[in-house]
This record gives structure tokens, C-alpha cells and sequence, in this order.
């Protein structure tokens, strides 16, 4: 299967193919893959994700599953890559990872059927659905700082074609161990039908994203962890948290809270019955 990676090579955003554990150019030139300095592997117009989708996650919260699927949007401002450093804001504690299967279209998508959806679909991805759940309690629900904030949308390391969907298993490690494991199996909804879902009033362009959800377990992590997300087929994305220099403003807009509804997101609907503290914020 053919993977595509954008990197920057000697200045320039350049497009690579892998070949092995090299990256080949359009003109040639080779760089080492665990040297190159990647970006994301797409250039989306937009990026739109499911909310619920496999049956563990579902199960976790316990919240009955629709009968369709909803979905929220990431700026595209979002976007980070592997290797890349995902940055948590001084004072926030909730940035929960979430390990996925990114979708991504290859040519112009509007009112078609599930069955048609595989021929406007370029490839896929591996994407880690960062949440920082701290600013859960505002913006009314849409979750454009929980999901949206700067940094919080890492795909990669590359995008893969002809990668059938089918059977394929899901893995996010934090610190080496496994901490989500799931399969594209579970899901309720499969990769055709999200994307012939959402072009039905919304065109999708060539480059665009479509999350696919995320298993049972996504926790919080802190500055240092190494979080990685493993999907059989597509690899591995490797991205490390940092915290930022400077505080959240504090003389303008709603401020990170700890509400109930924080921490049971955050730690999986039951942290009460977990005894689950609050992990900390330095």
C-alpha cells in the first residue's frame, strides 16, 4: 500500500513516498524517515469528527447510542504532525488523548450513497482526537476550545491508499504502555457511511478530514508523556505533551473548570466509583 508523507526538506514542504525506512522526493532526494521533520500529511479545508462511534466508548459512558451519527468540527488552525508537540495550557489538567482513524477525501464529495463513498475517499491516516476538557463547560456545547484549541489534531505520519477499513486494530500507548485497544469492527457506523453522511448538505473538498471516533478509555495526560497511536496498517503517530510558557488569559472569557462533568469525561463516566484523582497540573 502506498504511503504519501509531507515533510520539510531543506526548506521546502515537499511531498514523499516511503520506501522502507527512507522517504523518497519527487526529484530523488532520500532522507530517513525518523529524521525528517514531518507535517501533516493533508491540507484540509476542514476537519469534522464523529462524537460516539465504537460500541466500547458507547459502553463506557453508558449513554444509549443514537440512531445517527452526530459530530463536531476542529479548526483547521488545530492541525499538528507526527513528532509534533502537543501543548497543554498552564492551569488546565483535562487533555484527554484519543487514538483514530482519520479519513481523508480525494476529490469533491456531494450527495452520494454509502455504496459510492469508497471512490471520493483518497486514503486514510492515523489521528489523535485531543480534548481538552477543561473548557467542556463552555462554549454550548459546540467544544470548539475542547477540541479545537491549537495543536490538538495530530495526524499522521502519513496517508495510505488502497487501505481496506475492515478488521483492522486500534492501539494508543502512553509511556510505551497500552492504554486504549480497540477495532474498526466496533464501529457502529463504518468509514462510507460517515463520509456519505455528511455530504449530504456538506461538500466535502479534496484534502478534508473526517474522524472516525475512538475506542473505550481515553484518559488525561501531562506534560512529558509520549503518547503514540498504533492502527494496523496505516502506523504509528508519536506526539509528545508540553505545557506552554504562559497561562490562559484570565481577563477575557470563560476559565478552565473542574466540574462534575469535566472529570467524568475526562476519566471515563464513572471516576467516582474509580476514586480518580485529578491529575496534576505542573
Amino acid at each position: 500500500m502506498p504511503e504519501y508523507r509531507r515533510i520539510l526538506l531543506d526548506g521546502a514542504v515537499v511531498q514523499t513516498v516511503t520506501a522502507g525506512d527512507d522517504l523518497v522526493a519527487g526529484d530523488g532526494r532520500r532522507v530517513r524517515a525518523r529524521e525528517a521533520t514531518h507535517l501533516p500529511p493533508v491540507t484540509p479545508t476542514k476537519v469534522i469528527a464523529v462524537h460516539l462511534n465504537h460500541r466500547s466508548r458507547v459502553e463506557e459512558f453508558g449513554i444509549p447510542l443514537g440512531p445517527a451519527p452526530t459530530y463536531f468540527h476542529k479548526p483547521v488552525s488545530a492541525l499538528n504532525a507526527h513528532r509534533g508537540a502537543v501543548v497543554r495550557p498552564v492551569g488546565c489538567a483535562w487533555l484527554n488523548y484519543e487514538g483514530e482513524v482519520a479519513i481523508v477525501i480525494g476529490r469533491t464529495c456531494r450527495n452520494i450513497a454509502p455504496g459510492e463513498a469508497g471512490a471520493y475517499i483518497a486514503g486514510y491516516t492515523v489521528a489523535n482526537d485531543y480534548g481538552l476538557h477543561d473548557f467542556r463547560d463552555t462554549d454550548a456545547g459546540s467544544m470548539l476550545r475542547v477540541k479545537g484549541s491549537d495543536t490538538l489534531c495530530p495526524l499522521g505520519p502519513g496517508l495510505v491508499t488502497d487501505w481496506d477499513f475492515r478488521g483492522k486494530s486500534l492501539r494508543t500507548y502512553v509511556n510505551g504502555e497500552v492504554v486504549q485497544d480497540g477495532s474498526t469492527d466496533e464501529m457502529e457506523w463504518d468509514m462510507h457511511y460517515l463520509v456519505a453522511d455528511i455530504a449530504r448538505t456538506i461538500t466535502l473538498c479534496p484534502g478534508d478530514v473526517l474522524l472516525s471516533g475512538t475506542p473505550a478509555n481515553s484518559r488525561p495526560v501531562r506534560p512529558g508523556d509520549v503518547v503514540e497511536v498504533e492502527v494496523e496498517g496505516l502506523g504509528r503517530l508519536v506526539n509528545h505533551i508540553a505545557a506552554s510558557p504562559a497561562p490562559v488569559r484570565t481577563d477575557v472569557g470563560a476559565q478552565p473548570t473542574e466540574s462534575e462533568e469535566v472529570r467524568s469525561t475526562a476519566l471515563g463516566g464513572d471516576w467516582e466509583l474509580r476514586g480518580v484523582r485529578a491529575p496534576r497540573r505542573s
